[in-house]
């Protein structure tokens, strides 16, 4: 009996401390929560509940490393009872402690149960991720400060005043945040020295910019004269909550005037029931970017953009997308003066917690985003990046080992362009076939498959050259010289960043066609003479095919370099399907050839004309009914050259 007493007080003890720190968790108390759930794990008792917000108390919190044991506890024994949101977090905490091959372990199985998650597919689309962000490294140089303090330091921006605004939880404040147990945050300065890295001692912003509850993250107009910035659910001095008793974030503006920050007012787009925190103003003031949880927010918080109108009211907050926000973190915006939209995120795949990122606009509102690269980032939490574009320097806060407090703030200076667009490279030597001799001064010409010149450049002394390309593209590799036929290559390009290509070019010797020298007869086919391949089509289409382009390009050069040559473009199938299906098939074809020559080389319509037969001059036996294999069909899908008057 005394047993099952004992039993049933200790279960009653540990339901009613569990309760006490659900309390806790829930108004995001979570080092008070922490405290109580450890206690309880220490006695033995477990279950999914506990080891979930155990974990997440330490990841809230800033502490990912402590976090793993919880949430390996949690997946090994509770696995059919979690959501994918754990696993993902449980990857991110793997990264922190740079065990990058079991968080990617851990983001398969994400992925797999998850299937359409943005972050997921993000990792699956960059798992080389860690070669890339290698690539990337080293654009940056670092430096400390002696403004951080032994409490929390981050936030930087450009007050256009020659100083840094950051916020910082060193006041002298009684008052603790229950979050992390940190004192509250207000806004500091610093002035900006001359080498604009370092930077001098802090002091507060003057007027009634501070409060008891946190302000942060600041962002200020050209003029210096108008300041928007962050701070608690505190406005004319009332503390205001949202429907669950949790007190949010909010944005303000405020005016200086007579040295000091007053007339603070309240954004109207706030709510008491969402965050809205860390703004960013466009280059030209007009716009107000920032992070939200508000509705429409695809993740933990979502980046969005407002017009700022004249007369100083405000357009509908706009989300910025899918090409941007992810089901993770996106936040801390930054606009630099070239309008360069620099975030943190842990929805984009990088080094672990937050990473700073690159957002580059392309057609349509869309972005492609890319890591900038350690040491601007690390395992850590790195955010609030801030750079000034004309002398290259900068600054962030990361929660990095080494630091002097929880977060610090760090200054930079860019010593290389970043990667912002997938780049590969072409290079090789032109050698002659059949002396294998290099090739000097030849004319070497990259197209498209349009025929449009990209660039031209001579081979060198050595018989090479060298070509920047696009990503997951194809290329025509020209090499020309004077009375002969230009020789081409095709090339495509994958999806690798800042691969090198090696692609040699054997030039074949043959002499250019020409009417003057060597004059051809009406009727004749150009495609011997040339040493052309069929142009060739695949079943019942008539598209061009890549393999045709470089053929279509060498007539084209032979009609450019000859301009009274005429020629009669003649255009196939093989006999499957009817007989007028064919007839039409092959008009497709011959106008689709001709198209592409008088549009690509500039050749007068007058010049090029077709004639489509169907299914009518096969060259083989395989008409109706004749079993042939299909590289016998194929050599029937065709259009030929014919000189004509």
């Amino acid at each position: 009996m005394l047993f099952l007493i004992s039993i049933n007080c200790f279960s009653q003890s540990t339901e009613k401390l569990l309760s006490k720190a659900d309390q806790n968790f829930e108004a995001l108390a979570y080092i008070n929560a922490r405290d109580i759930y450890l206690d309880v794990a220490k006695k033995g008792y477990s279950s999914p509940d506990l080891y979930r917000k155990l974990a997440d108390s330490f990841y809230f919190t800033g502490e990912p490393e402590a976090s793993i044991e919880w949430y390996e506890k949690l997946i090994s024994n509770f696995s059919d009872q979690i959501k994918p949101e754990y696993l993902f977090r449980y990857a991110q905490s793997l990264k922190s402690a740079e065990r990058y091959n079991e968080a990617d372990t851990v983001m398969e199985r994400f992925n797999s149960i998850t299937g359409n998650d943005k972050r997921a597919r993000s990792f699956i689309d960059k798992r080389d991720y860690l070669n890339f962000i290698e690539m990337q490294s080293g654009k940056y140089d670092t430096y400390t400060l002696d403004i951080n303090s032994e409490f929390s330091d981050y936030a930087p921006s450009f007050d256009h005043r020659g100083n840094i605004v950051f916020a910082s939880s060193r006041s002298k404040n009684s008052k603790l945040h229950e979050w992390n147990k940190m004192p509250f945050l207000d806004l500091f300065s610093s002035k900006i020295n001359d080498d604009n890295i370092s930077t001098n001692e802090s002091k507060k912003l003057k007027g009634r910019i501070n409060s008891k509850y946190h302000e942060s993250s600041t962002s200020f107009t050209k003029d210096g004269n108008t300041m928007y910035f962050t701070r608690n659910n505190f406005t004319n001095n009332k503390l205001g909550k949202s429907r669950k008793g949790v007190v949010l974030l909010k944005l303000y503006k405020a005016t200086f005037i007579n040295e000091k920050w007053s007339n603070i007012e309240e954004l109207p787009f706030n709510s008491d029931n969402y965050s809205i925190s860390h703004p960013a103003l466009s280059p030209d003031d007009k716009q107000l970017y920032f992070a939200s949880d508000m509705r429409g927010t695809r993740g933990k918080s979502d980046l969005f953009v407002v017009d700022i109108l004249p007369g100083g009211g405000y357009g509908k907050p706009r989300n910025l997308g899918d090409s941007i926000n992810t089901e993770g973190r996106e936040t801390f915006p930054y606009v630099s003066n070239s309008g360069q939209l620099y975030f943190a995120s842990d929805g984009h795949v990088g080094l672990g917690g937050l990473d700073v990122f690159i957002a580059i606009p392309k057609e349509e509102d869309t972005y492609e985003v890319f890591n900038v690269g350690k040491p601007i980032n690390s395992p850590k939490d790195d955010f609030s990046f801030v750079i000034d574009e004309e002398n290259r320097t900068g600054y962030f806060a990361s929660n990095r080992k080494g630091g002097k407090g929880n977060d610090d703030i760090y200054s930079f200076k860019q010593t290389e362009e970043l990667i912002t667009s997938c780049k590969e490279y072409l290079t090789g030597i032109i050698t002659d076939e059949k002396t294998g001799e290099t090739i000097v001064n030849a004319d070497v010409i990259l197209l498209d498959t349009d025929g449009n010149v990209i660039n031209e450049i001579k081979s060198d002394y050595n018989g090479s050259y060298n070509f920047e390309v696009e990503c997951d593209k194809q290329y025509i590799i020209r090499v020309a010289i004077d009375g002969l036929n230009p020789n081409d290559i095709i090339f495509r390009s994958d999806n690798t960043y800042e691969t090198l290509n090696n692609v040699p070019i054997n030039f074949t010797k043959e002499k250019l066609l020409s009417t003057s020298s060597e004059p051809v007869s009406i009727g004749d086919d150009i495609v011997d003479p040339l040493q052309l391949n069929t142009i060739f089509f695949d079943l019942d289409n008539d598209e061009i095919r890549p393999d045709a382009i470089a053929d279509l390009q060498k007539v084209i050069a032979v009609m450019q370099q000859n301009p009274n040559l005429k020629i009669e473009v003649r255009s196939h199938t093989d006999s499957r399907s009817s007989y007028w299906y064919n007839k039409r098939l092959s008009v497709k074809r011959m106008r689709a050839t001709v198209r592409y020559i008088i549009r690509n080389g500039g050749i007068h319509w007058r010049r090029i004309r077709g004639k489509a037969y169907g299914e009518r001059r096969l060259k083989n036996k395989c008409a109706n009914g004749v079993p042939c294999t299909e590289e016998e069909h194929q050599e029937n899908r065709r259009s030929e050259f014919i000189v004509r008057e």
